[in-house]
Order: C-alpha cells, then structure tokens, then sequence
C-alpha cells in the first residue's frame, strides 16, 4: 500500500486547519481508501488559537501530525523542513487557505500512477485581487522573455513531488530555494494541471506589498542574470541619450545665444532624472549582492544542522529532537 504525504506550511490559520484536515481525510477515506496517508502541518509561531487546534486535531487521529517551529523564518525555511519530516511514496504540497482545492489530491495520484515524478497545478484564474492578479501575470511574461531558463507561470509549489524528488530536496545544504524554483529546474518530466484559484476561506493574507515585492525579487535574483543584462542595457541608453542631449542643448545655446531663455532647468531635471535611475539601478544590484552574501552566510544550513533549538513534534515515531 502506498503512502501519501501531505504537507501543509501554516501561520495564523485557526478558521482553516480543522476543516481543512476534515476535508483530507474524508478523501482519503471515500475516493483513496487502497492509499495510506499521513497529514503533516508546519507552523510557523502562530499567534492565534491555530496551535491548541491542531494539537487536538492530532490527538483524534494519529496519522495527522504537527511540526511548530520555534522562530518564523518564513515560508521556503518551513516548506524545505517539512519535507525533511515526510516519510510517503509522495509528497503533496499545499497552503492552508483552502485557495488551492483539496479536490484536486486524486487527480495528482492518478497522475502519479501514470508515471509522473512532479504533478503540478497551475492557476489558469483566481478569485484573488485582478489588480495583484494582472502584475502578477506581466511580471511572469517579462520573465518568460527574458530568460534562458524554463518559466512555469502562476506555480507557487501546489503540487505532488514523488520520494526521489523530495529526496533530491533534502540535499540542498544552502538556503533553501522556493518550490517554484527547483521544480522549474528540474529536469523531471512535470505534468501540469489547470485550476481556478479560489478566495481564502477565513483569516487574512500574510502576503502584503513587501512580501510581494521580496518574492518577484527573489525569483529575478536566484533564476537568472537578465536583471543585471536589463540593469547594463538601460544604463547604456541612459548614458548615450544624456550626452546627446547634452550636446543638442550646447549647440542650440551656441546658435541662439541671445534668445535662449530656457535657463538652467533641463539640466537640473536631467540630473535628477538621471540620479533617480542610479538610484533604482544600485537597488537591483543591489538585491543580487544581498542574495549572494546570504548564499555564502547559509552555504552550511541544513534543517537538521540547527543551533540547539527545541520544537514540539506531535505523532511522529521518534522523540521530540533538538536541531
């Protein structure tokens, strides 16, 4: 019989955790009874009434475990160790807001017993913000055209990964990388399924403007250079349009010394225009130094390899350990 892990990343998710696992194990037991399974929810220090939940949603049914951190060291930190704790045939990755529907766990295994090493689902809409929704559509074009690499729009790691791709996951000693990342790069067949993204059940978004704006930066930095060849090319347009400008502005003084009223202010303008665009340009290189100094600060993390911190582990075989 084959096992069938599902792995569940949570911060602040009290209105969703019970129904959710509610809704798991009542497919488990209709549509998937020949599988066994095992539910695994990683909480990143909720500080809501999601923990005391989950602890009694553990004690009814021992195939339903939980993993609470001690510090949040945000989602790709969680996911990464969560896989670590996974012990199925398959792993199957989702958020706990119910925006991914859980109706789509049998048509990943089936997929699996196709053959399939990674069955993904991909957003073809969603009921999300259309505003958020439409950038987040430009900015994956804009990545589609510029890079070398394979780009799998609108995939935020909602998927099954089978033991030999999690496997794989487990080795990556330097900061773990987002799921949508190492999928994109691997080279195992990936089959794709479409669905409509739905609202969240209950609870708000942690995801805001900043958060937004660290993940497109991420994906820019750790996918590929075309940030910096962007950076080089503006740049040099930049700098050429400027000194032709300045030479027209020179010779139409020289020409019309006497009527030449304009004074001072297209330089001034041009410099802080200019100025503006170093600026913004120095914030790009910027993120790439940031994301190779973390690089080199994390070459030797491994969520095993921790500083000696305690976390309480529910329903797994082993004892609470210390990493």
């Amino acid at each position: 019989m084959k096992k069938i892990s599902i792995l569940i990343p949570c911060y602040n998710e009290e209105g969703n955790v019970v129904p959710l696992s509610d809704k798991i194990v009542g497919i488990f037991e209709t549509e998937l009874v020949s599988y066994d399974y095992e539910i695994i929810f990683i909480d990143n220090c909720s500080t809501d009434n999601t923990k005391p939940l989950l602890r009694e949603i553990c004690k009814k049914n021992h195939r339903i475990k939980a993993v609470f951190n001690l510090n949040n060291r945000g989602v790709d930190y969680s996911t990464h160790h969560g896989f670590h704790q996974t012990t199925g045939d398959c792993t199957i990755f989702m958020f706990a807001d119910f925006q991914e529907p859980v109706e789509m766990i049998p048509r990943f295994i089936e997929e699996l017993e196709k053959g399939y090493k990674i069955v993904i689902g991909v957003k073809k809409t969603s009921h999300e913000n259309k505003i958020v929704f439409f950038l987040r559509s430009i900015f994956y074009k804009i990545m589609k055209n510029v890079s070398n690499n394979r780009i799998i729009e609108h995939f935020h790691g909602f998927g099954l990964y089978d033991k030999s791709f999690v496997e794989t996951l487990k080795t990556i000693l330097c900061r773990p990388m987002p799921l949508r990342i190492v999928v994109s790069t691997s080279l195992s067949e990936t089959k794709i399924i479409l669905y409509e993204q739905q609202k969240r059940k209950t609870g708000k978004s942690n995801y805001n403007l900043y958060s937004l704006y660290q993940g497109a930066m991420s994906f820019l930095t750790l996918y590929q250079n075309a940030g910096l060849r962007f950076v080089t090319l503006i740049g040099f347009i930049m700098g050429v349009s400027a000194f032709l400008v300045s030479v027209i502005y020179f010779i139409y003084k020289l020409l019309y010394w006497d009527s030449f009223q304009i004074g001072m202010a297209p330089l001034i303008i041009g410099v802080f225009f200019l100025s503006s665009m170093q600026l913004f340009f120095i914030g790009i290189i910027g993120e790439y130094v940031m994301n190779m100094n973390s690089k080199i600060n994390s070459m030797f993390y491994h969520p095993d390899y921790q500083p000696s911190v305690k976390e309480e582990r529910i329903n797994f075989d082993d004892q609470p350990t210390e990493h």
